[in-house]
């Protein structure tokens, strides 16, 4: 669970991964959401777009837990940029798990994506009346306007329920990256 936190993966893939049978896999992932160390966010779907992959996408509920499940430290996590980018992402999705309680208007959280993998937002917040905001998260201090291309195709497929999209980075500026579309730190999402 910890390799493929933030990622999109089968039950097989992690029960064949842990060597268990599908059997004990759903048990052990069942006790770890029972005691809130493993979450996962349920695809979006709609009848706008083709070819949605329906797996969930699992996270561990804290990004802390990751490295402590593979017994790496932050000079292993740096030097793969695939790791760290898991962590990142779980890191901002516990953020805004946390938020939601307090929020007005009680939005949800999906991934999307579709199945031959040429589209992926990682994190769909659906908001009242259908309304949707995407976010990327990049562990990159300066993303070049390609790190919002998906958030473009999504904003240029749903139209007026597009309310934003958001594409969250290691630096320290705020820019635009285009139409609707805004590079942003992750510490925006306590100021």
């Amino acid at each position: 669970m910890a390799l493929n936190s933030a990622g999109i993966v089968t039950n097989k893939t992690v029960f064949e991964a842990a060597r268990i049978n599908a059997k004990t896999a759903d048990a052990h992932e069942s006790l770890l959401k029972n005691l809130l160390v493993v979450d996962s966010r349920p695809p979006w779907w709609t009848n706008r777009l083709k070819r949605l992959v329906q797996v969930p996408k699992r996270y561990l509920t804290g990004p802390g837990l990751i490295g402590a499940a593979l017994n790496v430290g932050v000079r292993s996590v740096l030097r793969d940029g695939d790791l760290l980018g898991r962590i990142i992402d779980t890191f901002v999705v516990a953020q805004l798990r946390a938020e939601i309680p307090v929020s007005a208007s009680r939005p949800r959280l999906y991934h999307l994506r579709q199945d031959n993998g040429s589209r992926e937002v990682d994190i769909l917040v659906e908001l009242g009346g259908g309304s949707v905001i995407g976010i990327e998260v990049k562990a990159d201090s300066a993303p070049a306007r390609d790190a919002g291309r998906h958030l473009a195709w999504l904003r240029d497929e749903l139209g007026d329920r597009f309310v934003a999209g958001l594409v969250l980075h290691t630096g320290k500026r705020v820019y635009s990256l285009g139409d609707k579309i805004t590079a942003a730190p992750i510490a925006t999402l306590w100021s």
